[in-house]
This record gives structure tokens, C-alpha cells and sequence, in this order.
């Protein structure tokens, strides 16, 4: 397919500057410069990047910019393999946003339907809001371009990701990285790039970069790596990595059981110098492109937070006072003091007519400076933290399941002053997620959310939808979890969790983890293991003989702050499931983090022992939660089992008041508010598509389903019927001739027969059962003392635990179960 442009602005005529309009396609502007460069053309600048990941293959990565959007700041479009295209804007504000404390940086991302060659499904036929995918994405890319930015820049910056073209087996956001910073390159923005992104998988022990789909079936983890270079040119050239996140997958648990590479603390460490090759080749081309398409950096006011003379001024009126409060150790109880010291000294400071007269905002930053220098000094030089800890101490735990009555599974964690209360419901498969994006999954059995309420940090603020922070957290709890969720065939329930924050002062998105293991197994959802999570931070000093790195284990709220990384780890006792990473430093040292990821270790066999002491194992399924049977039936039996129009199917719902679901491989899940409805329904479903053909001599309470002039046919089980004839007929009332046998019989009356002759063809002869001399036929409740009618064994094994009077569990029970572990800071902070 040729797509043409015009070379120049077309005036109204059809004609530019007097002269006749001039057509070229795009494929001839790409060629005019053969001579040259082969990728570019007249506008067009561009540049590729070769990903070689030996046996498995290259990707090429084709940057270009010139010929979309024109009018921004920057535009640039990446092509991966030929197929995926990525196009990214980033414009500028044209006035600081002075009132502002941060920087006001905005990316979004735009999965576009017809990328992939559909129609949205809404309604209206366009796309709506982002989805959940798209959001992570844009975090994927704000994460690494924000602390690229110069410090101080106030005007607004926006990036716009949207997904062109799209190949069904290649993931796009990494992609995004990369478009989202060579655009930010090109727009003449105090802006410390490029940023190279990829997505590595281990397959087989070895780390491949832009991995498809297929690839990532066949991985034991996935890590997206940003990073940039520094020192470039000189012998100390380096990739400092700036972002790292990673999950395992729910394919991990079966392939490392197989013998595949578990992503152990050693093999994570070593994704990362895998990974600089590969990003040093994307910001290669980076630089390639804007060496000859990047505009001059532009002049923007930059608004430093204080200066000098503030933090002095400040140092000497609160150092002492500050000092004292950052050692306190409840959060509130510190805040408040310091608000009061910070207070008091602003109305000393800035008093009219002195020389910080109006300059409160820049004030408190200085005092924010200073908190966080002092704080910094007391881990680096005295190895204490905020709450007297040391550097590897854990803060006091506890641990408790059964906490909600008549949910599914329920459990309260807690860390220090950071709280999760886990909440997990079951349902039909029919309920899980799905997906309408542009990846090919299309369903989401197991779905984790977070939510991040304001009292808990004991502030306001609006409740309703939620954040991107507490999607992206969601999201990362949901990664640690899932490789170790049964699968469909083992389980075959629809898995919804919801972490509650009830408190927050560091790591909630961790302690949701260790949360939700524990009301997962309260639930009864049998995981191949326990997973717990721990938070790690850094500090570090410049110094003579080096750099001094401090590591910490469980870090607060304020310690995330005022520390260089957040770190966070989650995983079973053997290897990790989940990690994300994000650093203020270019570069941490291999040493440095191998380290981090050993503290972490044990850090979360200790939280383990916590919780595996509060509950050891999945408890049976709640009274309130469903019960699903599944059946394998042929799949020539599928259209049986539904009937003409949904007959057959909605028939055995309505009698069992069991809900189906029918797979296209024969899969049959039933799901039923008891035990005995599922059984009925799978007897039903059983007799269709297995049927067991009856004997002579077998009774049976039939359904009347038809009458004729000569009799009547009795449904014995699902598909299986037979003629009672009007001979038989007579017998039920006395031996009396039957004139009509609606007289005697109606459809939808039950009447207990006998199978009394099976033909050749299967054709089933009934007669009417009678106990009496008079003839009077066993019907309806007179029928329940017969043999063929007694109860089943199997329903009195499955009986509804909500028929008994007695609790699924004495409450003594689940304070049993409650676990604490004292921690160095668990104190009287009165």
C-alpha cells in the first residue's frame, strides 16, 4: 500500500505559489536520499537498532521522526520488527506553573483498536477512557523520563503514547519507553536522555530482550529494564539503571518445576548487566537520530524549591529541636511535632519587612531539606533510623485469618503502622475479567485491587475510582501472587482479591501481599506456596574512599522519601515472583544490589514463619462460598447438553438451580450455592452426555413430558425417555377404561414407573408402579420411601455446611490463629 502527502501547503486552489499541486508517496520521500542514508528522506531522520539474542533470534527497532505531528515540541515513531508501531508527542507548556511544588509532567497512552484491526465494542464504537493496560504503560514510561528532567522545571510537559500497528504477538509498552524518550530528546527540553527500555525473559537460562508472547509463555520470569548512559565516551561509560519491574508469570511455577531456571536472588541481579548491551544499542540510535533532527535546549524559568540562605537560616533556628523530633517513632506523633517546630520558626523567619518576608513555600522546602540531611546522617554515620532500628530490623508483625464473617476468605496484616486488611471472593468462571486491549489475553481469572483510602495516612481526600498509583500497585501485588494461583483445571474459580489499606507509613503494596496469601488461604485456594513481600531502601554518601551505601530492610514512609531507591521484593522461600525498582542514582553498584536482594531474602522468611504460623495451609471453602464440580464430556455432546435454543441447559439450571458453563473443549463447570444442587446438575449433565443406560427392573419417579392418544412418555433422566402406555394408564386409576389420557395424566405431573422392556433401538416400555390392591400409583412424596427415589449417598456427603447449626469454626479457633512477632520498634509510643 502507497500512502502520498503533499511536499508543501496546499492553497485553496489546488495549486502552491501558482504552480500545480505536486503528489509523492511516502515510500519515494524514504528513497530520494538512496545515496545517502537509505532510511531517510527530504523530513524523514531515522536510525535502527539491532537486538541480537543469539538463537533467539533479532529484533529491529527502527526510530524515525519527521514525517507526524509536525507542530510538537518533538514527535517520533518506533517500528519493532516491522510490524509494531509506537508514535509519541511531546509538547510543552508555554508558562511555568510557578505555584506548583513538583513537576508537572503528564504521559498517557492511547491503545488505539484499529491497531490491531478491530472495532471498539462500546457503544459508540470509539475507544473511552485508558484501561488498566494502558495505564501501566504510561507508568512505565513516567517512572525513568521524570527524574530525566532538570531539577526546578515548573512548565507543563505532556507525553502522548499511541499504539499505531500492532503485531498480536509483541507487547508495546516497552516500545513506548523508547518512543516516549527520543521524542522528549527532540524537543529542545532540559531533559538528561535518551532512556533505552526493553523487556527481558529468562528462557532457558538465557536473558531474551523484546520477548513475544510466546516467549514469555516459555520464560520463568519477565523484567522491563530502563536505564541510560553515563560517562559516555570515557573509560567509566556506563548504563545506570533507573527503573526495574518484573513478575514471573503464571506459567513460572510449572516450567521451574520442570527444571526450568527459578529467578533466584543471583539470576535477577544478573538481568540487569544483561540488559545494558541492549540499552546502550537503543540509546545509540537515540543519539543517532537527534544529533540531526534534536532542536537546541530551549531556556525555561527553573524554580529551585529554596536557596542557600533559606536552609542556613533555617539549620540554625530548628537543627536542634528537628533533631530530637525525627527520632520519634510514630508517624503521627513525629509529623506533629515537626509541623509545629517548622511552624513556629516561618513565623519567626518570615516576619514583614525581614528578608524572607513572603517566602514561606521556599521555607519549608529548606526545612524538608534539612530533615532529610539529617535523617540521611543518622543512618550513613550512626547506622540508626527514624524509629531506632537498624539497618536490617524488621518492624513488629502480626499476622490473623478469619477476621469478616460471611466473606469468602479474610485476613489483617500488619507491619509497624502499616495495615492490610485482605478480603477474597469466589465465583463461576463466567465472572472473570475481560480484557478488551491489545494484548491477546482476553480473560483475567485471578484479579487483585488495591485500594488507598485517605484515612489511611489519616488525611482527606476523594474516594471513588481509583489512582494510577493504586492500580500500579494492584497490579504488582497481582504479579508476586500469580505463579503460585492453582490453575483453572485444579481450581476452576473465578479469584477476586481486594487489598484494603487501613494504614499506611511504608510498603503497603508489599504488606498487601503477604495479606492476601493469607486470606487466599483462608479462602480455601489451595497456592502451590506462600508469598511474602518486603520493602528495601538505599542511602548513600560521596566520599574520599568512594561512595558509602547504606542498605535498609522495611523502610517507612519517610525513609522511601528521603532515601536514593525503592526497592521491593516479593517472592516464596526459593526464589522471587515480583520486584520493582526505582533509583534517584545513576547506577547502582552489582555488589550493592546483590546485597539488597540477600538483606530481602531474609527479611521474607521471616515474615513467612509469621504467617505460615497464623495459617499453615487452605482451609476449606467458606459455607457462604460456591461450590464448582467440573465434567468432561465429548465434544459431539456439547450441542446435547445445550438443547435447541438453550433448552436442555437452561432446563437443568432451573431444576438444580446450579449455574453451567460449557468450554469449547468439553470442560463443563458447574457452580451451585450447595453441594447437592452442583451434584444434581453433574447427574444431569452426566445423563446426556454419559448416559448409563437403564435396566429392567429399574424404577424410577418419571416426568411427564408428552401425551398421545395411546399413552404418555415419561422422562426418566435427561434424554432418556419412555412410553407408558394407556394400558398402563388404566392401572392408576383402578383398572377403569381411559377415554383421554389428560384425564389421567398432565404434562409436568410426576409418577413413579418401572423400566419394563428396552427393544433394539433403546426404546424404552414403562409401567406404572402401584402398591395397593385399590391400584393407586406411588406418586410425588409417596414415592420417597421407594429405593430407586432414596436419597443419594453423595448428597449427604456434600450436604450444605449452612444447613447445620454448628459454625464452620468456633471463634476460639481464629484467635488461635492470630500471630504476632514483637520487632525492635514495638514500643509504648505514648
Amino acid at each position: 500500500m502507497v500512502s502520498w502527502t503533499f511536499r508543501e501547503c496546499l492553497g485553496l486552489s489546488g495549486e502552491i505559489c501558482g504552480e500545480p499541486a505536486q503528489w509523492t508517496s511516502i515510500d519515494d520521500r524514504r528513497a530520494e536520499q538512496r545515496e545517502g542514508d537509505p532510511l531517510e528522506g527530504p523530513e524523514i531522520t531515522a536510525a535502527e537498532a539491532v537486538i541480537d539474542n543469539g538463537k533467539f533470534g533479532k529484533r529491529v527497532l527502527r526510530f524515525e521522526t519527521g514525517l507526524l505531528a509536525q507542530q510538537a515540541a518533538g514527535s517520533a515513531m518506533v517500528t519493532l520488527d516491522g510490524e509494531t508501531v509506537v508514535f509519541a508527542a511531546t509538547t510543552v507548556g508555554k508558562q511555568p506553573k510557578d505555584q506548583f511544588d513538583f513537576f508537572p509532567l503528564t504521559v498517557d497512552v492511547e491503545e488505539k483498536q484499529y491497531a490491531a484491526g478491530r472495532i471498539p465494542g462500546s457503544f459508540f464504537r470509539r475507544e473511552g477512557r485508558p484501561g488498566t493496560e494502558a495505564i501501566l504503560a504510561a507508568r512505565l514510561i513516567d517512572r525513568p523520563l521524570r527524574p530525566a528532567f532538570v531539577k526546578g522545571l515548573r512548565n507543563e510537559v505532556q507525553v502522548v503514547d499511541t499504539v499505531l500497528s500492532i503485531h498480536p504477538d509483541h507487547a508495546y509498552d516497552v516500545v513506548a519507553i523508547n518512543a516516549s524518550s527520543m521524542a522528549t530528546q527532540l524537543a529542545g527540553l532540559p531533559f538528561s536522555g535518551p532512556i533505552g527500555g526493553t523487556r527481558l525473559a529468562l528462557i532457558d537460562g538465557q536473558w531474551v530482550a523484546f520477548p513475544t508472547y510466546p516467549e514469555m509463555e516459555q520464560s520463568t520470569f519477565n523484567m522491563v529494564i530502563a536505564g541510560r548512559v553515563v560517562n559516555e565516551g570515557t573509560p567509566e561509560e556506563d548504563v545506570a539503571i533507573m527503573m526495574v519491574e518484573a513478575g514471573g508469570g503464571e506459567y513460572a511455577w510449572d516450567l521451574i518445576q520442570e527444571g526450568k531456571q527459578a529467578p533466584t536472588e543471583d539470576v535477577v541481579a544478573s538481568a540487569l548487566d544483561a540488559a545494558k548491551p541492549f540499552i546502550k544499542e537503543l540509546c545509540r540510535a537515540q543519539s543517532a537520530v537527534a544529533a540531526k533532527a534534536a532542536k537546541e535546549t530551549q531556556e525555561y524559568p527553573l524554580f529551585p524549591d529554596y536557596e542557600d540562605n533559606h536552609f542556613e537560616a533555617m539549620k540554625s533556628e530548628v537543627e536542634a529541636d528537628l533533631l530530637a523530633a525525627i527520632q520519634i517513632a510514630y508517624k503521627l506523633t513525629r509529623e506533629n511535632r515537626e509541623t509545629e517546630i517548622r511552624d513556629a520558626a516561618i513565623e519567626k523567619l518570615a516576619v514583614e519587612g525581614g528578608e524572607f518576608e513572603e517566602q514561606e513555600k521556599e521555607l519549608k522546602a529548606a526545612f524538608k531539606a534539612l530533615e532529610k540531611k539529617l535523617v540521611r546522617a543518622r543512618v550513613l554515620h550512626e547506622g540508626k533510623r527514624i524509629d531506632g532500628r537498624g539497618l536490617k530490623d524488621i518492624r513488629s508483625l502480626s499476622a490473623e485469618v478469619e477476621v469478616l464473617p460471611r466473606v469468602h476468605g479474610s485476613a489483617l496484616f500488619q507491619r509497624g503502622e502499616t495495615q492490610v486488611l485482605g478480603v477474597t471472593t469466589l465465583n463461576m468462571l463466567r465472572m472473570e475479567q475481560q480484557l478488551d486491549n491489545l494484548s491477546p489475553v482476553t480473560h483475567k481469572r485471578y484479579m487483585h485491587q488495591y485500594n488507598f483510602p485517605p484515612y489511611c495516612t489519616g488525611e482527606t481526600g476523594r474516594v471513588g475510582s481509583p489512582k494510577r498509583r493504586e492500580i500500579g500497585h494492584g497490579h504488582l501485588a497481582e504479579m508476586a501472587l500469580e505463579p503460585v494461583i492453582p490453575a483453572r483445571e485444579e481450581f476452576p474459580y473465578a479469584i477476586r482479591q481486594v487489598s484494603e489499606i487501613m494504614g499506611s507509613n511504608g510498603s503497603s503494596s508489599m504488606g498487601s501481599v503477604c495479606a492476601s496469601t493469607l486470606s487466599l488461604l483462608n479462602a480455601g485456594v489451595p497456592l502451590r506456596a506462600p508469598i511474602a513481600g518486603i520493602a528495601m531502601g538505599l542511602m548513600s554518601e560521596p566520599g574520599e574512599n568512594g561512595t558509602q551505601f547504606a542498605t535498609l530492610t522495611d523502610i517507612l514512609g519517610a525513609e522511601d522519601a528521603f532515601g536514593d531507591m525503592d526497592f521491593k521484593v516479593a517472592g516464596t522461600q526459593d526464589f522471587i515472583t515480583a520486584l520493582q525498582l526505582d533509583t534517584k542514582l545513576d547506577g547502582i553498584p552489582a555488589d550493592v544490589l546483590k546485597g539488597a536482594l540477600g538483606q530481602a531474602r531474609d527479611a521474607r522468611l521471616k515474615i513467612l514463619d509469621v504467617m505460615h504460623a497464623a495459617i499453615d495451609g487452605p482451609d476449606e471453602l467458606a459455607p457462604t462460598a460456591p461450590r464448582i464440580l467440573t465434567v468432561n464430556i465429548p465434544v459431539d455432546k456439547i450441542g446435547e447438553v445445550i438443547g435447541p435454543k438453550g433448552k436442555m441447559i437452561n432446563q437443568i439450571q432451573e431444576d438444580t438451580g446450579a449455574e453451567l458453563t460449557i468450554e469449547d473443549d468439553g470442560t463443563v463447570y458447574i457452580g451451585a450455592d450447595n453441594g447437592p444442587a452442583a451434584e444434581a446438575a453433574r447427574d444431569a449433565v452426566n445423563a446426556i452426555a454419559n448416559p448409563q443406560m437403564p435396566e429392567v427392573g429399574e424404577r424410577f419417579v418419571g416426568t411427564v413430558v408428552k401425551t398421545t392418544t395411546f399413552g404418555a412418555f415419561i422422562s426418566l433422566t435427561p434424554g432418556k425417555d419412555g412410553l407408558l402406555h394407556i394400558s398402563q394408564i388404566r392401572r392408576l386409576v383402578g383398572g377403569k377404561r381411559v377415554e383421554n389420557v389428560e384425564d389421567v395424566l398432565q404434562v409436568g405431573q410426576q409418577v413413579q414407573v418401572e423400566v419394563a422392556e428396552i427393544d433394539q433401538r433403546g426404546k424404552l416400555s414403562l409401567h406404572a408402579v402401584v402398591d395397593d390392591e385399590d391400584g393407586e400409583a406411588v406418586t410425588d412424596s409417596e414415592s420417597a420411601s421407594c429405593a430407586a427415589c432414596a436419597e443419594d449417598p453423595r448428597d449427604r456427603e456434600h450436604r450444605d455446611p449452612r444447613d447445620s447449626s454448628e459454625p464452620r469454626r468456633p471463634r476460639e479457633r481464629a484467635r488461635r490463629r492470630t500471630h504476632r512477632s514483637r520487632g525492635e520498634d514495638d514500643r509504648d509510643f505514648s
